[in-house]
């Protein structure tokens, strides 16, 4: 064998740590999606102004981010909706980061 030649243990930790760094970023994007969520319900919750470009910025992102659950439940005011509805999609990210990242890690 030559030098040159990954052995068989360096190939397993370069697996290893490529499944670690995927899992990493998994998790980290997940978590990023749940802070815009979480960040556009204290703007809702707060009474922000709804003008603001710091609340346009992060509403445009946390629509789409909701993947459908900003209609899940109907209450009554805006403020409830929002909370309850955009409180789902966040733990939802929080949820499935964690489990995608855990099974990632098993299958480096």
């Amino acid at each position: 064998m030559s030098d040159h030649e990954p052995t068989r243990s360096s190939a397993h930790e370069i697996r290893t740590k490529t499944f670690e760094w995927l899992a990493t970023i998994v998790q980290v994007l997940c978590t990023v999606a749940a802070v815009f969520l979480a960040a556009y319900v204290v703007l809702t919750v707060g009474d922000a102004n709804p003008d603001n470009g710091i609340t346009q910025f992060v509403r445009a992102w946390a629509n789409p981010l909701a993947l459908g659950f900003e209609n899940l439940f109907t209450p009554g005011g805006e403020r409830t909706r929002v909370l309850v509805n955009y409180g789902i999609a966040a733990i939802f990210w929080v949820v499935v980061g964690s489990i995608a990242s855990r099974l990632i890690r098993l299958l480096g």
